[in-house]
């Protein structure tokens, strides 16, 4: 089972000089590069989380850099490199649809308990909001461009974005967020601080995003709206 990393490796192992089974002194260039390469093999198969014989994997490695005869074929070892492959896309669907459902059941009961809080409301939609500090301003409308601090949180309390943190607000239309944003963005006005409670279907829904935020992730956003910079399309 290689991958292509492994494969890339081997290969600047072919162009470079011979392979040293247990160097304990690393006198020349050559053996210095030639341990170079063994540790960029070993790390990249470390990270690929596979259960390995490293025996057989020097064994592989050798068989090749020698241009004799192997153990497989070219054709038995793609066969056998697709086949991994295959397995593993298999086995990360089958574990992001675990995650999927775990999240959406630990999503709604948390929701169900949340809007049982004080303070906090519940739209048509399903957005759950609660006010912190209401605001004195103007309210802004679907398509206008607005300026806000902003932290937001999965329901376990990890943080997983924050422009507090970045030290600068953020400015954005309100038609190019999460449909969350659009509709609670909405009932704040100018000057205002509120809590958002997402459900994941007003959030990243089944896709997620890279990072913390898994497939069917219910979020939760602190949001201060600083001041609405004007129609999204006068900035087009």
């Amino acid at each position: 089972m290689i991958r292509k990393p492994v494969a890339l490796a081997s290969a600047a192992l072919l162009a470079f000089g011979t392979v040293q089974a247990q160097t304990t002194e690393l006198e020349t260039p050559e053996d210095r590069l030639s341990y170079t390469i063994g540790m960029d093999i070993g790390q990249s198969l470390a990270g690929q989380n596979m259960e390995l014989d490293i025996d057989l994997v020097m064994e592989g490695l050798r068989d090749a850099y020698a241009g004799g005869e192997t153990l497989l074929t070219q054709e038995e070892a793609l066969a056998e490199r697709q086949k991994f492959i295959e397995q593993r896309q298999q086995r990360l669907e089958q574990e992001r649809v675990e995650e999927a459902t775990v999240n959406r059941e630990e999503g709604e009961a948390f929701l169900a308990q949340n809007a049982q809080n004080d303070g906090v409301m519940v739209t048509d939609s399903g957005l759950q909001y609660r006010v912190i500090e209401e605001g004195e301003g103007e309210r802004p409308s679907a398509t206008d461009r607005v300026t806000v601090h902003y932290k937001g949180t999965l329901i376990n309390g990890v943080e997983f974005d924050s422009s507090y943190a970045r030290g600068e607000p953020a400015t954005f239309g309100l038609n190019q967020v999460i449909p969350g944003w659009t509709e609670g963005l909405q009932l704040m006005r100018e000057g205002g601080k509120y809590e958002f409670f997402i459900p994941s279907d007003l959030a990243y829904g089944e896709q997620g995003r890279p990072g913390p935020i898994g497939p069917n992730a219910t979020l939760i956003f602190e949001v201060e709206l600083i001041e609405i910079a004007g129609s999204d399309a006068s900035q087009q």
